[in-house]
């Protein structure tokens, strides 16, 4: 799959890793859709990208809105091949906190976000894609996952959040497995401490000490560095179910 005639759906896809992933494709040749809860920038995101992308609002833990934006995305397009899950939340809280046991809804939020969410966006992707016609290689389109080092090495206080992002490493082999006869890739990305919207918003001091944690190279990872590695696996047809560290070799602490 060539990434200068990509046709694809990022959730997501207003800010941080979804966003520069639309524009990876976009300044490439290919289309893309942003699909994001956050109107304002999801559109000025789209118009500064032109006239290859859009932007959908949509809740991405809604089955029928990802539906109707899925449909909305293909028929902008043309056709859709790839799909990006960006989308999420963190909501730290110690199972037992000074105020009492953590809420349950809150943990459920991050559950149907971050994996029920990811979930949907693959089946209706998935859905569309199967209509493709297939390329040389028999393919006909590639979904890439997101979940977390927190997956592997949850925080203190990350119960929901590693819950929700071992999830989708956990679904990640035997989706590819089922998707395989369609000619449908998936692949996971599991990044470690990116820039992204939330990390800006902390101390310079704070960023540049969590940098310091990374073993090489000792700073956040750029959101272009998480484009890049969704463009090689789109482009190599021989990355199928794999979940892939992006992190600079850390491994994160009890806290």
């Amino acid at each position: 799959m060539k990434l200068e005639s990509a046709t694809a759906i990022v959730s997501g896809g207003a800010s941080g890793l979804g966003f520069a992933t639309a524009k990876k494709v976009v300044e490439a040749g290919g289309s893309a859709v942003l699909l994001d809860i956050n109107e304002e920038q999801g559109a000025r995101g789209a118009q500064n990208l032109g006239k290859r992308a859009s932007f959908i609002k949509a809740d991405i833990s809604s089955e029928q809105a990802v539906r109707e934006a899925v449909r909305q995305a293909a028929d902008f397009m043309g056709s859709l091949t790839l799909a990006v899950s960006c989308a999420g939340i963190l909501l730290p809280a110690r199972v037992l906190g000074r105020e009492g046991p953590a809420a349950a809804a809150d943990f459920e939020r991050s559950l149907k976000i971050n994996l029920l969410g990811t979930f949907i966006l693959i089946k209706e992707a998935a859905n569309v894609m199967q209509q493709n016609e297939a390329d040389a290689e028999g393919e006909r389109g590639v979904i890439v996952n997101t979940a977390s080092v927190a997956a592997f090495e949850g925080q203190i206080g990350q119960a929901a959040y590693s819950a929700s992002k071992g999830g989708v490493v956990g679904m990640t082999l035997p989706i590819a497995r089922e998707l395989a006869r369609f000619g449908i890739r998936i692949n996971t990305i599991a990044p470690g401490i990116f820039m992204t919207p939330m990390m800006a918003g902390l101390p310079e001091s704070v960023q540049k000490s969590l940098g310091e944690q990374v073993p090489f190279p000792p700073r956040l990872g750029r959101p272009d560095e998480y484009a890049d590695l969704v463009a090689c696996i789109y482009s190599n047809t021989m990355i199928n179910g794999e979940t892939i560290r992006l992190d600079g070799a850390i491994r994160m602490q009890p806290k």
